[in-house]
């Protein structure tokens, strides 16, 4: 069996998080490689582009992108379609979700309280319901998008979710998701899943 180790920092989530639980919940054993934020300056030349996470098989081959990484996964776990069209659907919503956290992760970095007050209000306001509509519509029965089988997709959802929904982001309300029955549904799912009991306890 090939190798694998993924390479990020030392939290639970985000996009290392979306490579470590696809792994985990397709049952297969990796290196799980945590950096710390204060030792990542000096490491980060090592690295493609260079940032995090890293996907590396057979301590040969590294994929620096973190949804190549995840269909790379979901090809060889059954966690991504073979069907092109599917498929297609699939890569939407991974760049959909890669879109908000473009929109939310500058903001943690602005210094002036009142404008990163205002943008975060705007996000939550203006963008995030227009995103939300955006992603229910390429749900079928569910409770994942492609059915009763999680995906690679479903997985990096439920760790947008997690984030968005905890609170955490001042000025973005933790029930903002609220009305995407459809995200919250497959989050929810992909929660119960046994491989990831007592993983966030």
């Amino acid at each position: 069996m090939d190798s694998f180790k993924v390479t990020y920092f030392d939290i639970a989530g985000s996009r290392g998080e979306e490579l470590r639980l696809a792994l985990t919940i397709a049952g297969v054993p990796f290196e799980d490689v945590r950096v710390r934020r204060p030792d990542y300056p000096a490491q980060k030349a090592q690295y493609p582009f260079p940032s995090l996470p890293v996907l590396e098989i057979n301590n040969q081959h590294v994929i620096g992108q973190t949804n190549a990484a995840l269909r790379y996964i979901g090809l060889a776990f059954d966690l991504y379609p073979t069907d092109r069209l599917a498929a297609a659907r699939m890569d939407v919503i991974m760049d959909a979700v890669e879109d908000l956290r473009h929109k939310v992760s500058p903001t943690l970095s602005m210094r002036d309280p009142v404008e990163k007050s205002d943008v975060r209000q705007r996000i939550a306001r203006e963008y995030i319901p227009h995103w939300g509509k955006g992603i229910e519509q390429y749900f079928g029965p569910g409770p994942y998008l492609t059915g009763d089988r999680p995906s690679v997709a479903d997985i990096k959802l439920f760790v947008i979710n997690r984030w968005i929904s905890s609170g955490m982001i001042d000025d973005i309300p933790a029930t903002v998701f609220d009305p995407f029955s459809k995200l919250k549904t497959a989050a929810a799912a992909i929660a119960q899943l046994p491989a990831l009991k007592g993983r966030y306890d």
